[in-house]
């Protein structure tokens, strides 16, 4: 009786003391089971390039599939023959397929260059049929390409690049020709199932308790930190009535794990709110090292019969920049954290280096995540 009570009396506590809690609606969290996207992908011709396609002696299957192209028109072309052409390019279409689209409809399309080609900007792509995993043919894609990225080049070789010019989109390029719906041998008519995007008891408590509140007690029912079995009506129009309902009910939001997420590429971090930071004393300082290249003619003596030739000279230097040691104290909140890293005015590489070090030595309270 008197664990009962201290239980009781615990989650009370424990409600009062919680950080409160942002809404948002229950299709921003969870997904249906069994409801999916389906890539395609396909492989197919850009034309219309200037001058920017593929090298047709390099990449001989741009030639190949011209000259297949060619003969399903009527165009016979000698089986040796090797057309140069340089406003062609080889490209791989994909695009993604969602269950319940029907046919007609459209979908975007990604092309991405395979071959050496510059820029696909200013191309078009021919009709491409885009296969799903099973190699059937669920959409076919063509239209304009549209390219974000710049590319120019000159005689010399020098090279300039905005972006990537070697993929673009096509808005709504592709054409449904096949429908998707889910089996319905392996689907339960009396109940549907829904998936948390992130693994968190809380927060499937929270979804059980935010669905019985507001269609009934048993409705919903808790299976682990992610699943949720859901009681629907079995007749079609009913159960449509229900999951619109059900996607618009809000839900209070629990915050996840601590985590710092990294991606060297372009050199990003960004550190979650709960993170926190035990007593630690940083000193951070640049080793740089510079080797210098210093060519040098050395000229022989008159009548000696030597050559003049040119010998190397290298320099090498290792110089330490000096870094002061800053302690930071416990923190809490993401404010201090950043104030207390601007401090030692480092960069975002060095900034990863740094907290990787901490969590290292245990002050670090959170998950590095390396993308």
């Amino acid at each position: 009786m008197y664990t009962g009570r201290w239980m009781l009396l615990w989650l009370l506590v424990w409600m009062l003391v919680a950080p409160p809690s942002r809404a948002v609606r229950l299709v921003d969290l969870v997904s249906e089971e069994g409801v999916r996207t389906n890539p395609l992908v396909g492989y197919g011709l850009v034309v219309g390039l200037q001058g920017t396609g593929d090298q047709t002696r390099q990449t001989l299957f741009t030639g190949q599939s011209m000259v297949n192209m060619l003969r399903q028109f009527g165009v016979q072309l000698p089986d040796q023959a090797e057309p140069r052409l340089r406003n062609v390019a080889a490209v791989s279409v994909y695009a993604a397929l969602p269950t319940y689209a029907r046919s007609g409809q459209k979908l975007d399309v990604t092309v991405v260059s395979i071959g050496d080609a510059r820029s696909l900007r200013g191309g078009s792509l021919l009709t491409t049929p885009l296969r799903g995993p099973d190699g059937r043919v669920y959409a076919q894609a063509q239209g304009s390409v549209y390219v974000g990225g710049v590319a120019a080049e000159g005689k010399s070789g020098t090279r300039v690049s905005i972006n990537v010019a070697t993929s673009g989109r096509i808005p709504e390029g592709a054409v449904i020709e096949r429908a998707v719906f889910p089996n319905p041998d392996k689907m339960d008519q009396t109940r549907v199932v829904l998936n948390l995007r992130q693994t968190s008891y809380r927060q499937v408590r929270a979804v059980v308790r935010g669905i019985n509140q507001v269609l009934g007690q048993g409705t919903a029912a808790a299976v682990d930190g992610r699943q949720i079995l859901v009681q629907t009506p079995v007749a079609p129009d009913r159960r449509v009535a229900f999951m619109s309902v059900l996607e618009d009910i809000e839900v209070p939001v629990h915050e996840g794990p601590a985590r710092v997420v990294f991606d060297p590429r372009t050199g990003t971090v960004v550190i979650g709110q709960r993170v926190q930071v035990r007593p630690v004393a940083v000193s951070h300082g640049s080793l740089v090292v510079s080797v210098t290249e210093t060519p040098e003619v050395s000229q022989p003596g008159i009548l000696s019969g030597g050559e003049t030739r040119v010998v190397p000279r290298t320099g090498i230097g290792v110089s330490e920049q000096q870094g002061n040691v800053v302690a930071l104290p416990g923190v809490v909140s993401l404010e201090e954290i950043t104030r207390a890293l601007n401090t030692l005015g480092v960069t975002p590489s060095e900034m990863m280096a740094i907290l990787q070090a901490m969590k290292r030595a245990g002050a670090l309270e959170a998950e590095l995540e390396i993308l």
